[in-house]
């Protein structure tokens, strides 16, 4: 299963992963619009939550438009998608997101783009 991992003890807090992510998805840098949450703290280290492709999101797709591909990814059909944002809604690690400019949400396809853009090495893709 092919899914992104992180390790929260190598996270500085810069965002670079949340920038990457909504750059890729939104074309823009709003860490809002991240498939990934990075927060502080109160020790002042850094938290990262990521989608553990759980299947959730699927589960609760009214449309079935949420499937699991070969590689054990769920992937959400944007063209078939009909905005009830159920998905986003049960997502337990809150990392579904949505804008208000789109109709149909996001989520994580383990595609790397935050892994490359982590300076730290915070964050990877495992094949497990």
């Amino acid at each position: 299963m092919k899914k992104l991992v992180a390790t929260d003890s190598l996270c500085t807090g810069c965002g670079k992963c949340t920038e990457a992510c909504s750059k890729a998805y939104y074309k823009v840098q709003d860490k809002n619009l991240a498939c990934l949450r990075v927060s502080e703290n109160p020790d002042g280290t850094f938290h990262v939550e990521v989608c553990d492709q759980c299947g959730e999101c699927a589960a609760v797709c009214n449309t079935n438009v949420i499937r699991q591909d070969k590689f054990g990814v769920f992937r959400l059909s944007k063209k078939e998608c009909a905005g009830c944002l159920m998905c986003v809604g049960y997502c337990p690690k809150d990392v579904m997101v949505q804008s208000d400019d789109h109709l149909e949400p996001s989520k994580c396809v383990a595609c790397g783009l935050c892994v490359k853009a982590c300076p730290t090495g915070a964050l990877s893709i495992t094949d497990r």
